[in-house]
């Protein structure tokens, strides 16, 4: 299990083949990978600022990897969140889940996405036509979180 966040860009597919190298019990790997967009809310989006609280951070996206790690018999699962500025099409963030079995994969990564959206400490300020503006949290990452409650 493993947390990383950097400035630095990642590679999607090498992420994804480090889940299950070397482990021949592993039978199924999910993954999600969340790109900057160039629009928002009606809003052309020239680029982004992601910050957020150095140590708070990988404790609280440590925990989230323990809380699914309890719920579902995984092999592996990796958090890399990127900070600092992005550009449109830039990757932001890799989710990986390894388990022996593809529903215990599909339903840790569906969960982790929720409560990334919902409890990881990260902010969002995008560049937009109209000048800075921080992203606000969306009801439906509450409600799609509250469903594993």
């Amino acid at each position: 299990m493993s947390v990383r966040v950097q400035h630095e860009p990642f590679d999607p597919g090498a992420e994804l083949n480090a889940l299950h190298q070397a482990n021949t019990g592993v039978g199924a790997v999910v993954s999600f990978v969340g790109y900057v967009r160039d629009f928002n809310d009606g809003l052309e989006v020239r680029g982004m600022l992601l910050e957020h609280y150095p140590g708070m951070t990988e404790k609280a996206l440590d925990k989230i990897i323990f809380e699914a790690a309890q719920r579902w018999p995984l092999l592996k699962l990796a958090i890399l969140h990127r900070v600092g500025a992005l550009a449109p099409g830039e990757p932001i963030v890799f989710v990986g889940v390894a388990s022996a079995h593809r529903q215990a994969a599909f339903q840790a990564c569906d969960f982790v996405m929720d409560y990334l959206k919902t409890r990881a400490p990260f902010w969002k300020k995008e560049n937009t036509e109209d000048g800075p503006r921080w992203v606000q949290g969306r009801e439906s990452d509450e409600a799609a979180a509250q469903r594993w409650e």
